[in-house]
């Protein structure tokens, strides 16, 4: 397939206007101080510019320069596969709550929990927390995915800030609570924690499947 032609149009330089190659444009601004000149890939789009008076071609340079940031940060890079995923799922809030995480390259549960009374958000935090003190004791250097700001915000805090009562059917659960809050509180990670975009990738890989 033939290169595509290119319409090239100077406004300062040794000789103005529009040319048809880049050897006759080069010839014109070449080590000319202060050159501006752009091409165009038709004819009638290098007219309409040449003919604008007070063409800013520094503007256009800025526009598409945003544009191509704002691409950049619109669409994420692909998630990482040699990582751990967590997830939780809780029937009713508060209802039967578990957790799981799993390996993404190869979809292998690696733990799971699950309590008889229990909410979504807690769920998330104990699930980050058992995937940190996991990767830890095995000495796997991966990143961890979750899909909630907030159970992360609360790992960062080294508290789960739930509301959910303290009673004789969830007393088993606030132990379990505790020990992940004083494992957080006594430990060191070098895990990194990052945001599962559901938006981009879909659900994350240790989701439960129960969304209808």
């Amino acid at each position: 397939m033939g290169k595509q032609k290119k319409y090239y149009v100077v406004w300062v330089g040794r000789k103005t206007g529009i040319f048809s190659s880049w050897e006759e444009c080069k010839q014109s601004v070449e080590k000319f101080e202060n050159a501006k000149y752009k091409s165009f890939p038709t004819k009638e789009e290098a007219e309409k510019a040449y003919s604008v008076a007070g063409y800013d071609f520094h503007a256009e340079k800025k526009k598409n320069n945003i544009l191509k940031t704002e691409t950049a940060i619109a669409t994420p890079k692909p998630y990482i596969i040699n990582a751990i995923a967590v997830d939780a799922a809780c029937s009713g809030n508060p209802g039967v709550m578990e957790y799981q995480g799993v390996y993404i390259k190869t979809g292998q549960r690696l733990f799971h929990y699950k309590a008889p009374l229990g909410t979504n958000n807690i769920g998330e935090f104990l699930a980050i927390a058992h995937g940190l003190w996991y990767l830890k004791k095995h000495s796997y250097s991966l990143p961890l995915y979750s899909d909630s700001y907030n159970a992360i915000k609360w790992i960062k805090e080294k508290r789960c800030k739930t509301k959910l009562e303290l009673n004789a059917k969830t007393k088993d659960l606030f132990d379990y609570i505790h020990r992940a809050e004083h494992w957080l509180e006594t430990n060191t990670y070098t895990t990194q924690i990052l945001k599962w975009e559901t938006e981009h990738w879909g659900e994350i890989p240790a989701d439960f499947n129960r969304k209808k």
